[in-house]
């Protein structure tokens, strides 16, 4: 009976990503964010953060914009970066669910405690990345002339930033950037 179940094992093992294929696309993924984000305007501070107090939390990026005309001070950006194939049924805005968000939370309350001095204003973003487009696919998505703050392609990647994200409770103290 093992063998039958190896053998089905390792039948269903062809349709499932590697985790070294899996891990490169999301390191890639993360590199064509910080690209977009640095693009943007936004200065990176910390890559890959874990929570000393619990190292499955982690944030992907966590980013500084420059104050603004009429901002006293810069806003700390804390970024989750979902890498997915082109045409994903789940893109990676969707991805980040309850339980993700809750984790999140955490892991940036940890971050903004170890802050001296506070952050006076913060948001959270999702950049969502997709793999493999089409060349079709691509240019159409050029032909959107969209805001190249908030989409843009990065080495043959679609790059999408959702800004400001609901995370944060509302009575929190900060203002969004």
């Amino acid at each position: 009976m093992s063998g039958i179940r190896d053998r089905f094992a390792a039948f269903l093992r062809w349709f499932r990503p590697v985790p070294e294929a899996r891990a490169a696309a999301g390191a890639a993924g993360e590199r064509a964010a910080e690209a977009h984000l640095r693009a943007a305007g936004l200065r990176v501070l910390a890559r890959n953060w874990r929570n000393p107090g619990d190292a499955r939390e982690e944030i992907d990026l966590v980013c500084e914009q420059a104050a603004g005309p009429g901002d006293v001070a810069p806003t700390l950006v804390f970024v989750e970066v979902k890498a997915r194939a082109a045409g994903a049924r789940v893109g990676g805005y969707h991805a980040v669910d309850r339980r993700k968000k809750a984790a999140l939370l955490r892991a940036c309350t940890a971050y903004l405690a170890r802050l001296r001095p506070p952050a006076r204003h913060y948001r959270f973003d999702i950049v969502e990345v997709a793999h493999g487009a089409d060349p079709a696919g691509e240019a159409a998505f050029r032909a959107q002339a969209l805001d190249p703050r908030i989409a843009s392609i990065r080495d043959g990647r679609r790059v999408w930033h959702h800004r400001d994200v609901p995370l944060f409770p509302a009575r929190s103290t900060h203002r969004h950037g």
